[in-house]
């Protein structure tokens, strides 16, 4: 994976960072650009799953829809425990960096596993914690992989939208 400093926004809610995917797919934008992480619920409230049958992933749960609506429009969806942040669910190619961050048992510096992949694709430490920061506290991460033409597409696309506001 080329590593470059791909934009990232950082949404409140799920329902914000659906909208945002929801707008892009629709504007054109290549989907297998874009990457999602987010946790966004709370397991002690609800039981949540995800599983496949065929080629699908199903979900249920009260987040349940929103990760089976995202994941049928963004590339390799998995969910992971990760210590530190607990059950996140992603999709996008950040899934193929934090795979190869553990497998490989890469470290950066103290960094998570999550963290260890996230400066695999070029992001800078002090960024990576504010990332980390934000899933801590229920955000979700939409990044922007590809060319800085790429980039101010979304921006665009965003901007045009109250999506880059909420970001």
């Amino acid at each position: 994976m080329e590593k470059d400093n791909s934009p990232f926004y950082v949404f409140n809610t799920h329902v914000e960072a659906e909208d945002a995917i929801q707008t892009l797919s629709r504007s054109g934008f290549e989907m297998k650009k874009l990457s999602l992480v987010g946790k966004g619920y709370h397991t002690e409230e609800h039981p949540l799953g995800f599983y496949t049958a065929g080629d699908k992933i199903k979900t249920w749960g009260g987040a349940g829809a929103f990760w089976g609506s995202i994941w049928g429009l963004l590339l390799g969806p998995a969910v992971f425990f990760l210590p530190g942040l607990g059950l996140v669910a992603m999709a996008g190619p950040v899934v193929v960096a934090l795979v190869s961050a553990l497998e490989g048992a890469v470290v950066v510096g103290g960094l998570s596993a999550l963290g260890a992949a996230l400066t695999q694709i070029g992001v800078p430490k002090d960024q990576v914690i504010k990332y980390e920061t934000a899933l801590k506290v229920d955000k979700y991460i939409l990044m922007v992989h590809g060319s800085e033409e790429d980039a101010a597409k979304v921006r665009a696309v965003l901007a045009s939208t109250k999506l880059l506001a909420a970001a």
